[in-house]
């Protein structure tokens, strides 16, 4: 090998080195590479309203992961994500019909009063619901009744705006 092939290996060592160095603490190691359908991706991210109020967050928490393209995240997070690279940051504004969609009007169900929490009998309160097969999705108390509860079925988050900073942490590629 010659001596500028010594000092070229010696120096991708170096790079990768440092670049493993830098992966944020509680993060995968993962390859450098770019987000594409099949990628496994690990973002931190910040969500905000309109008003710019912290929805959620997962900054000094474990990264979000997911794979790309398997629609695991809203698409149009899922869709800006796409060529990033680690370390790459973002800001991304969502529109409703590229989140959880629009608040639809009729989008409600009637349950009996006994079958929610008592702390949970006041028209605006979050809950959880249960379907008959285990899964989970949230809701909101719309009004209450003499002997049931009307639920508002849309994703809290339906019809609004959404904005996120994004970093991506990691990126594995597609297998």
């Amino acid at each position: 090998m010659t001596r500028i092939g010594k000092l070229a290996a010696v120096l991708v060592a170096l790079l990768a080195s440092t670049a493993f160095a830098q992966t944020p603490a509680g993060s995968p190691a993962t390859a450098a590479g770019t987000v594409q359908n099949g990628s496994n991706v690990s973002i931190e991210y910040t969500l905000k309203d309109e008003g710019g109020q912290v929805l959620d967050t997962n900054k000094g928490k474990n990264p979000l992961t997911f794979t790309q393209g398997q629609q695991q995240i809203i698409p149009g997070l899922e869709r800006e994500l796409v060529g990033m690279h680690a370390g790459d940051e973002k800001k991304v504004v969502v529109k409703p019909e590229d989140g959880y969609g629009p608040v639809v009007p009729n989008a409600q169900t009637e349950v009996p009063k006994d079958s929610v929490p008592k702390e949970g009998l006041k028209v605006g309160t979050p809950l959880m619901a249960r379907s008959g097969s285990g899964e989970t999705r949230p809701v909101v108390v719309k009004e209450i009744k003499e002997n049931t509860v009307v639920l508002d079925l849309n994703h809290p988050l339906a019809g609004k705006t959404l904005f996120f900073e994004v970093k991506v942490l990691g990126v594995e590629a597609p297998k």
